[in-house]
């Protein structure tokens, strides 16, 4: 079909731009979309609803160009957005220990354990609260992003026990970025116990890495009209 051929190389543009690049702060490869990736998911969306829209007196392909630029302009701009908080962020959380991850729009902060709680405990440490206190300092600045809070537990133990503990701990980063000026209502808490490790829990540097919470920001709609 004459569509398919046209967002043929709109695709390709938003394999190129999603490629991995080195991270400047912890050394290895992060996953990042910059400007261009949301560019270029918005012109594939956009260019594929303009085709399947109008009442015929425009032709199909002129559809999609004119769809394509209007999502290419939306996703350009939250793509912007979401470039400035995580360059914030990586600036801020040098040298802290906490992970920083690009997952499309979406900005990944990986708090493991051993920089947060100490063992079986939900009291944040004071390592914690001085990340958390850049975090809120930087998240208060872009108030079009939702916080999705998720703690994780190894297996060690009985699972209704660290489930309860995922929880405590998601809460407990949640109510201290509240009690630093983050309205509770951009704020999300979950705790997933041991159900979703991202290592093998046969040993005790996986565990470590299993036992961990997760900051995820993800941009509302309002954020495209922040990007410029």
């Amino acid at each position: 079909m004459r569509i398919s051929r046209l967002l043929t190389p709109l695709a390709a543009a938003v394999l190129v731009a999603g490629c991995a690049t080195s991270d400047p702060y912890g050394g290895g490869q992060t996953q990042r979309s910059s400007t261009a990736t949301g560019t270029g998911i918005g012109a594939v969306v956009g260019a594929a609803a303009g085709a399947l829209s109008g009442d015929g007196s425009t032709s199909r392909r002129d559809r999609a160009l004119i769809g394509a630029a209007v999502g290419a302009a939306a996703g350009a701009g939250i793509g912007a957005y979401m470039d400035r908080q995580e360059q914030q962020l990586r600036q801020n959380l040098e040298g802290s220990r906490i992970e920083i991850d690009r997952r499309g729009d979406d900005i990944v902060l990986n708090m493991p354990s051993s920089v947060t709680f100490g063992f079986d405990s939900a009291e944040l440490t004071s390592q914690a609260r001085s990340s958390l206190n850049e975090v809120a300092n930087v998240v208060r600045e872009y108030a079009d992003t939702r916080i999705n809070i998720a703690g994780h537990t190894d297996s060690t133990g009985d699972e209704a026990y660290n489930q309860r503990l995922s929880e405590r701990r998601a809460q407990a980063v949640g109510s201290y970025l509240s009690q630093n000026g983050v309205s509770s209502m951009r704020l999300n808490t979950r705790g997933f116990g041991e159900s979703q490790p991202v290592a093998s829990n046969d040993t005790e540097e996986g565990r470590s890495q299993n036992r961990r919470v997760e900051i995820t920001l993800t941009p509302t709609a309002e954020a495209q009209n922040q990007g410029s």
